[in-house]
């Protein structure tokens, strides 16, 4: 017989042996207990793209679609991106699916950026069978070595009796302790073998120890230094907002009189009105709690790691100051600033502590030392962005518009440049968890899928992501997923034509070289003309108004287009190396 010319069907069936059907009569597939598993940790939501390595997992989910909702991303990136916003607008893990190779090392940069920013994750990638690991195979690529240095936890299932169990553990890592990224590298073989499900929970993991003790003769150090200050600074990071502190903060500041600086992620930890918050600290923030940090004499850090964007020159960092660290993470300690006393723990149990043994103060010469700096800031950098002399527009005044439009309610996200200090400097904060940015890995194209899983996270609150037109373009195409999902992501582009925050430096301190800098940018509005999403071009401070509030009263996606001032600054600024009290004010 002519097999190429033969119609007959060849049909070829399974052995099997007679008790299989009794004995896999309770048993499901690696795929669908990882479906089971997700739900059993409350999973709702999952941020992901198929492909041939993860097919299994996707056609079990096909069953679920009534519990766990998946958003189709155009992009892996895109996707660890949307469920890092989705995590830190609601307090709950993340959740990214992809597939083996490509699929999951275009997960890298996600997983990197939410460990360097305490970000709970999971990312589950597909892998190669069991069989072909070690021999090139299509879309091999070892995940779990790549992915070891930037994540809490990684890890390769390799039988399906082990989903449950990994999943479980993945999860408690995740968001135990200091937050961070988890990858489950799962083999497609698992995927399809058969296991007994049982749900797991786990609450322990020998030699982990996610909060360490707490130790009591370190908080009553930390409540005699405080009350025997004269000038203590309070600097509040994102730690609080992790912990759940936020009221805790509040007593702690109030109760002793002390006046506090926000790191960038911890912008909305305490209200921006509270009249002890002195605003930002770092490269870019207000004057008062930077030059303040080297007059203080005590310096209480809370949940933050002395980025050297906050630091400076750490050389010349507080060296007057008796410094207090409160952390839940060991490492940091002594890390980039030497601590004369550490309070580990949760900041939610540490500060309670600390505030319980204070004495009520008030520091009013202290307090009233931040005026006369907050005075020449207002006059030489905040006036003049906010009320500019030219016809063009600053972005300082976009941003501080559309904050008081949505009443300084709004979930603020930005992309990452000069979009992210103006927007993190002139938006307010009313509510907690209310900024998404990318702080410590400053990743470009993190804006607007951030927005996207912030919608999830906080479907009741407005949300609005600022951009420039350079981060704009790095995951351009996840307006094909605000589309698709009609995500109502309220998206303002600050186009200045340049890569700007580089541009700002080639100005400073390369002689103003615009070495490819300057950028030949396509009609956005066209581009989202294409995507269904209305949108709007604003030139002038006359239609910049009316066009925030068509934005915000149109149901869904929205795209304003601000053409901005093309050579404008972040100000003030401390350069490059240079101590906290060296903030320059002009260029």
């Amino acid at each position: 017989m002519n097999a190429n010319n033969s119609t007959d069907k060849i049909i070829i069936s399974p052995v099997t042996d007679p008790g299989d059907e009794k004995r896999n009569e309770n048993s499901i597939t690696g795929a669908e207990a990882l479906m089971r598993s997700l739900e059993h940790q409350g999973v709702t939501t999952i941020f992901g793209y198929p492909g041939g390595s993860i097919m299994p997992v996707f056609d079990a989910l096909y069953d679920h679609r009534q519990t766990l909702n998946h958003i189709l991303v155009r992009h892996e990136q895109g996707a660890t991106h949307a469920a890092q916003g989705y995590a830190r607008v609601s307090g709950r893990v993340g959740v990214c699916l992809v597939t083996s190779g490509p699929g999951a090392t275009n997960t890298i940069t996600g997983i990197a950026d939410a460990m360097i920013d305490s970000t709970p994750l999971v990312v589950i990638a597909g892998q190669v069978g069991t069989g072909f690991l070690g021999t090139d195979a299509f879309q091999e690529v070892d995940l779990v070595g790549v992915t070891q240095p930037i994540s809490k936890w990684s890890y390769q299932i390799r039988r399906a009796e082990d989903v449950a169990w990994a999943v479980a553990r993945a999860f408690y890592i995740a968001q135990s302790g200091r937050p961070g990224p988890v990858v489950l590298d799962f083999a497609k073989n698992a995927q399809t073998e058969k296991t007994k499900y049982v749900p797991v929970k786990v609450d322990y993991i020998r030699s982990y120890q996610p909060v360490p003790d707490t130790d009591p003769e370190a908080v009553r150090q930390a409540a005699d230094l405080i009350n025997a200050a004269e000038r203590p600074l309070v600097l509040v990071g994102q730690g609080v907002e992790l912990g759940n502190a936020q009221a805790e903060l509040r007593a702690f500041i109030e109760k002793a009189g002390m006046p506090a600086g926000c790191t960038l992620l911890g912008l909305s930890a305490l209200p921006s009105n509270h009249p002890l918050n002195k605003g930002m600290l770092g490269m870019h923030g207000n004057l008062g709690p930077n030059i303040n940090t080297n007059k203080c004499d005590v310096l209480i850090a809370v949940g933050m790691r002395f980025d050297d964007r906050v630091t400076g020159n750490v050389a010349t960092y507080a060296p007057q100051a008796k410094v207090i660290h409160f952390d839940i993470d060991p490492a940091e300690i002594n890390k980039n600033v030497q601590a004369d006393v550490a309070v580990l723990g949760n900041c939610k149990d540490t500060l309670a502590a600390v505030t319980a043994l204070l004495k009520p103060a008030r520091h009013e010469e202290w307090l009233d030392s931040f005026r006369p700096y907050e005075q020449v800031e207002e006059e030489k950098v905040i006036r003049p962005e906010l009320h500019p002399a030219g016809e063009t527009l600053s972005m300082g005044e976009v941003v501080r518009a559309v904050s008081e439009a949505t009443h300084d309610d709004a979930i603020l996200v930005t992309d990452v440049g000069q979009n992210q200090m103006m927007a993190a400097r002139y938006f307010r904060f009313s509510r907690e968890r209310s900024i998404v940015t990318s702080g410590g890995l400053g990743t470009m194209g993190f804006g607007m899928p951030a927005a996207i899983g912030a919608t999830f996270g906080c479907p009741g609150r407005t949300v609005c992501v600022f951009m420039g037109d350079g981060g704009l373009q790095m995951n351009l195409q996840e307006l094909g997923t605000i589309m698709e999902q009609k995500a109502p992501v309220k998206m303002i582009l600050l186009n200045n034509n340049y890569l700007g925050n580089v541009r700002q430096w080639q100005a400073m301190f390369f002689n103003r070289r615009y070495s490819f800098t300057p950028m030949l940018n396509p009609d956005y509005m066209q581009i989202a003309s294409a995507y269904g999403i209305p949108s709007l071009r604003v030139f002038t401070r006359e239609a910049l108004q009316d066009a925030i509030g068509e934005m915000l009263a149109t149901d869904g996606p929205f795209l304003l287009e601000a053409c901005v001032v093309e050579e404008g600054n972040v100000l003030p600024m401390t350069p490059p190396g240079g101590s906290v009290n060296q903030m320059l004010l002009e260029c």
